[in-house]
């Protein structure tokens, strides 16, 4: 049916597809959270000083 080559190669195609669906699983559930909590932090803390700059002057 396969001679060796074409299923080192298949192995090699499922590895690979593999590991980028497990990549793209883990990017998605913790990554990205990770990301826009901390932009939205990051943006809280700006407008807070945004404000005691204007209680100030």
């Amino acid at each position: 049916m396969f001679e060796f080559d074409q299923y080192l190669g298949f192995l090699a195609f499922l590895t690979i597809l593999t590991i980028g669906f497990w990549l793209m699983i883990f990017l998605i559930t913790f990554v990205i959270p990770y990301w826009i909590g901390g932009s939205l932090i990051e943006r809280l803390k700006e407008i807070r000083e945004e404000k005691k700059a204007k209680r100030q002057a």
